[in-house]
């Protein structure tokens, strides 16, 4: 039961499906296996995994991420209801600098994304009652933790659902990327929406 990779819209980033045996009374399938992204490159070293659930739908939290030393890789799933999954490249020398790319996740699709390191996440809720489940490659740490607002005009991300309603306090405060990183790139090179088909 091998898993599928396939590349996501980031670089360094995977988009992994499962490979179910399903019978009458359920499936089973492998969600990670440290030869298999061994063989890749990627990190298989977690030391942290984390569970948040959302009562309401429409809920965004994010977008996310740890700076140098701690910056983390991370391996998303939902185990429950549905999602809208982003990543933000915050990378100044990657290939794809600036752009984020969104797929849905789900307990029915079995989707999980590697979010490599320099990467910021967040998601917003489909769903009532959704629980999402991430591995990362480094603790937690709080003086290392930054944010990018969710609707910061220099990536216009495409939230499925307008309503802004339910995204908290801490995370409407993150400031403008530019306002803490002074970005110099052509209007064409920013913002560019990748999609998982």
């Amino acid at each position: 039961m091998p898993l599928i990779f396939s590349e996501g819209g980031l670089a360094g980033s995977w988009v992994i499906d499962l490979e179910r045996r399903a019978d009458e009374r359920g499936y089973f399938a492998r969600a990670f296996c440290r030869t298999e992204f061994g063989e890749r490159g990627l990190v298989t070293d977690f030391v942290q995994g984390n569970i948040a659930r959302t009562a309401h739908k429409g809920t965004i939290r994010g977008l996310h991420f740890q700076v140098a030393p701690a910056q983390e890789v991370k391996l998303v799933r939902c185990g429950r209801g549905a999602l809208w999954d982003v990543i933000v490249d915050l990378r100044p020398d990657s290939i794809t600098y600036l752009n984020w790319y969104g797929l849905e996740l789900s307990d029915a699709n079995g989707r999980q994304i590697y979010v490599p390191e320099g990467c910021a996440h967040g998601y917003q809720t489909l769903v009532d009652d959704t629980e999402v489940s991430y591995l990362v490659s480094t603790c937690y740490s709080p003086t290392h933790e930054r944010g990018v607002r969710w609707d910061d005009p220099l990536f216009n991300i495409q939230w499925p659902i307008a309503s802004t309603a339910d995204v908290s306090q801490k995370d409407r405060a993150w400031p403008d990327f530019t306002a803490v990183h002074p970005v110099s790139c052509d209007e064409n090179s920013a913002a560019t929406i990748r999609r998982h088909p």
